[in-house]
């Protein structure tokens, strides 16, 4: 062979070899999400996530990938997305809610799944101990739906006038709403208060629950912690601020959107830990080695600024057991 002849040879061996190397690494290991909502509203939830992984080691695009389901608040695509996960044969399936848990357990009993949900995952089937999930199942319990009772006396303490008290809920839900409608009738009962239920599965749902209940002339309002009430703190919070309605909701993300209070867990530290289980999966670990994680922690939010606005004064005791005031 000529010398020309061989180093063209060399040359082109040399040019293909970082391409079939990159051909010859292995795929990355594939998270997938499975949500209720869309990738905007999921956001927050996502970046505690991608923070709860690096924890364990894993970033996003060098050693895993992510890919989202989002049933655009329709729950009855979530088992269809769930069954597109299974066939796209990802390493962990991450569930934003709990229809969607149920419905990631249903569609497989082989690829291992991590839930962030605010209802008992032993109530809902999910999990037959918290301690020892059983299966191919485990997350993090925040606790949402079990303080919805506590949510509705905070509310009261702070307008203790009210005889009727509203809770926007989402009928759709069958595995939230029941639970977080039972703590709060009984919540209720024990305040001698009547619980006034107002039903919204949409947008339009929802524009239309607060001017009914504004009729009712000064009636406060506990908001679900289902998801497509959470997705929309700008919009709820407006619209209360329209119809002046007092409300407390889930989480913190209200309050700082100008809502008047919030009592519920932290989100972003529920998914940071969802990631760091998803990481621990992917490491090796098993469902049945990681316990439900429960968040025991429960924060008060309240805005002075909203108050003042809407005539409420908060009663000093109230004022002292909250993790924080905004002014």
């Amino acid at each position: 062979m000529r010398r020309r002849e061989f180093l063209g040879v060399l040359g082109g061996a040399v040019a293909a070899w970082p391409l079939a190397a990159r051909a010859q690494q292995p795929a990355l290991p594939v998270i997938g999400i499975l949500s209720p909502g869309t990738p905007e509203a999921d956001g927050g939830r996502m970046n505690a996530l991608r923070l709860g992984l690096s924890e364990i080691g894993y970033v996003e695009g060098q050693n895993v990938a992510i890919e989202y389901r989002g049933a655009q608040h329709q729950f009855d695509r979530l088992p269809a997305l769930a069954v597109d996960l299974v066939r796209r044969q990802v390493s962990v399936i991450v569930v934003v809610s709990a229809p969607g848990a149920l419905a990631a357990k249903a569609a497989t009993n082989a690829i291992p799944i991590v839930f962030s949900i605010g209802a008992d995952p032993v109530q809902l089937g999910l999990v037959t101990s918290l301690n020892r999930p059983d299966g191919n199942i485990t997350g993090v319990f925040n606790l949402n739906a079990a303080v919805m009772g506590k949510r509705l006396e905070v509310l009261h303490e702070s307008v203790p006038t009210a005889r009727v008290i509203g809770y926007l809920a989402n009928p759709k839900n069958a595995a939230t709403t029941p639970v977080e409608t039972k703590e709060l009738r009984a919540a209720a009962r024990a305040l001698g208060v009547e619980l006034r239920v107002l039903k919204a599965a949409d947008e339009s749902e929802i524009d239309a629950a607060f001017p009914a209940l504004a009729k009712e002339h000064f009636v406060p309002l506990v908001v679900s912690s289902d998801n497509l009430f959470t997705d929309r703190p700008v919009r709820l919070v407006a619209l209360a601020a329209r119809h002046a309605i007092p409300a407390i909701y889930p989480y913190r993300t209200f309050p700082v959107a100008g809502g008047l209070m919030s009592y519920g867990s932290d989100l972003a530290d529920a998914y940071r830990q969802v990631g760091i289980y998803a990481g621990r999966i992917l490491k090796g670990a098993k469902p049945t080695d990681l316990p439900v994680h429960q968040a025991v922690k429960v924060e008060l939010v309240i805005n002075l600024k909203t108050a003042k606005a809407q005539g409420i004064t908060f009663p000093p005791t109230l004022l002292g057991r909250a993790d924080e005031v905004i002014e």
